[in-house]
């Protein structure tokens, strides 16, 4: 008698934003069986749904999602935190036989949860001081000083990020080491199949642009003004949320919403190109063609691919 070969332990389905991962990863899940692991960092954060393109409960098809909506927009995201969190419900779902799907385009988080990574501690002196020197001579200055000690860690921030900034140079003062000297190997901590979807480039531009356009349509503006009463402005993570940022600055009166619809447009074509630099960095990562020519054929690969890595 036939049987299936059997699922392998871990699922990753990664890419940028707006490639058509969270549907992929519906479909695999409920193929073969699993449930999805949100490794999208700012899916996590409460309330933040239209901005951060949170399937629906129809539109997740029945398949458990976990790992949305933990944390509230006013606590600083923590890739430590995150890895906890997500061997814990990897580690669930194996031990009930499930298989774990990992989705999203938060690089790190997902090299968090899969790969070997031990993350240094904080200084709270250290932290302190950068970020005092953050607010008198802003993120540009950080960042050069940044691009001197650590070039690779300077290209993969952004100068704008103040945060991660900060955070890069606090761990290379308390190590003594560059930032990326700490970032995670290719050393996997379980047996998983990464699937990339690839759009091209111009495709994923009309995406964007679409998606925040929707986004807009659905009522973004007025789920950022709750949130703004939740505390969204003080957060130092969520308030820098792409969407988020921009029309919490129209709120203020420094844009038009128009303006600010168009920014994040742009900021988003730009983090795209950023998620696809750092997937495409990892050889383990397979990808398959997310175009609209090749949409329908899409699932069939992923599931003819996850089958051949079972039984390789």
């Amino acid at each position: 008698m036939n049987t299936a070969p059997p699922a392998p332990r871990v699922i990753a389905v990664v890419g940028p934003t707006a490639a058509g991962k969270s549907d992929l990863g519906v479909l695999l899940a409920r193929h073969l069986g699993g449930e999805i692991v949100n490794a999208d960092s700012m899916q996590l954060y409460r309330g933040m749904d239209i901005g951060t393109a949170k399937l629906t409960r129809e539109e997740r098809g029945g398949v458990p999602h976990h790992l949305l909506d933990v944390w509230d927009v006013t606590e600083t995201a923590s890739v430590a935190e995150y890895q906890r969190l997500a061997r814990a419900e990897i580690d669930r779902l194996l031990a009930a036989g499930r298989t774990p799907v990992l989705v999203g385009g938060s690089g790190l988080y997902l090299r968090g949860a899969l790969d070997h990574l031990e993350f240094p501690g904080t200084d709270p002196g250290v932290r302190a001081r950068l970020e005092e020197e953050l607010s008198l001579r802003g993120s540009g200055a950080l960042h050069a000083r940044l691009a001197a000690a650590d070039p690779e860690a300077a290209r993969a921030i952004l100068p704008s990020n103040g945060r991660r900034v900060v955070r890069a140079l606090e761990v290379i003062e308390i190590t003594g080491k560059p930032f990326t000297a700490n970032l995670p190997r290719h050393d996997a901590v379980y047996d998983t199949v990464q699937i990339g979807v690839d759009v091209p480039r111009p495709e994923l531009d009309e995406r964007i642009a679409a998606r925040v356009d929707r986004m807009w349509r659905a009522g973004l503006v007025d789920e950022v003004r709750a949130l703004a009463g939740r505390g969204l402005r003080e957060g130092r993570t969520a308030s820098r949320a792409l969407g988020y940022q921009q029309v919490l600055a129209a709120l203020a009166g420094q844009c038009t919403e128009a303006e600010a619809s168009a920014e994040t447009i742009r900021a988003t074509k730009r983090f795209a190109r950023r998620q696809d630099s750092w997937f495409r960095r990892d050889p383990r990562v397979h990808w398959l063609s997310g175009a609209s020519a090749d949409r329908a054929e899409l699932p069939g690969r992923a599931l003819a691919l996850v089958e051949r890595a079972v039984t390789a």
